[in-house]
């Protein structure tokens, strides 16, 4: 059950961006008295959900297909798919650090080139479904998959209500800071799950005997198993693992490519931020 707070999480963040990137929209279209084209907006917004839990239940079929054969193919899924996975995530997450600042003007240059009901259609869709493959990827390479997406639903459940009520000027929120706030989560997430990924992939290698046992590669950093900061076990590791993406017993190779990662997207992050750029 420690998935679901991550899993809420990521679905609030990505959920509050989704429909908030909605919200801009109408309000947009409401000032500009085109209310006739309110329909192709939420048309494209539905499809976009659509297109998202296709994209998921797909990966859950192939994930679950895979985990049925052997040990070796399982990890080696685990592995390849947790990368890919962080590849499409720093992807979003660039995406978010060069737009997150600007995201207003950015949909209302946009409404303004696509100001038709198909070009409408098509940016709700892309919105929705672009935000939609990020928690199905998250999803798909969590531990508990069945709790994640609970917090996942749960998340995208309170991100509708708050987008819903900020559009009725109900609720004033600092976007800005829940976006950064939020960011700052999701690049810690993906830094444990690019460290995960080659954690999964040395343990593939091992097995397939590709890498002795006696390895320099297995050498762990730490080793704190059975006790209060286990990340599976232990109280504050788990409170650690959900929040910072904490692992109790990492090989120095997933803990430097974990760090590494961090120092990438951080730096980048400061870069943009710092330059305006």
């Amino acid at each position: 059950m420690t998935q679901i707070i991550p899993g809420l999480i990521v679905g609030l963040r990505e959920g509050l961006e989704a429909f908030l990137i909605i919200v801009l929209i109408l309000d947009y279209l409401k000032k500009l008295g085109k209310r006739e084209l309110f329909t192709s907006v939420r048309n494209g917004a539905v499809t976009g959900m659509a297109v998202s839990f296709l994209f998921g239940f797909l990966l859950w079929t192939i994930s679950g297909f895979l985990d049925n054969g052997s040990s070796v193919v399982g990890k080696l899924w685990e592995a390849g798919a947790s990368f890919a996975a962080v590849l499409f995530i720093t992807y979003f997450i660039f995406w978010m650090i060069r737009h997150g600042r600007q995201i207003g003007s950015d949909i209302r240059k946009s409404v303004d080139s696509d100001l038709s009901g198909k070009g409408l259609f098509l940016l709700s869709a892309l919105a929705i479904a672009r935000e939609g493959a990020e928690i199905a990827l998250f999803s798909f390479v969590s531990e508990e998959k069945v709790f994640y997406i609970s917090g996942n639903l749960a998340g995208l459940l309170v991100a509708g209500i708050l987008a819903f009520l900020i559009y009725k000027s109900l609720v004033k929120a600092d976007v800005g800071f829940i976006f950064r706030i939020t960011l700052v989560y999701l690049i810690l997430q993906a830094a444990y799950l690019f460290g995960y990924s080659l954690h999964e992939l040395l343990s593939a290698f091992k097995a397939l005997e590709v890498i002795g046992s006696d390895s320099q590669l297995f050498l762990k950093l730490y080793d704190f198993s059975g006790t209060a900061v286990d990340h599976k076990t232990g109280w504050l590791g788990i409170i650690l693992n959900v929040t910072i993406g904490w692992y109790s017993k990492p090989e120095i190779i997933q803990a430097l490519s974990q760090v590494l990662y961090l120092l990438v997207l951080g730096g980048y992050w400061r870069r943009v931020y710092s330059t305006g750029n």
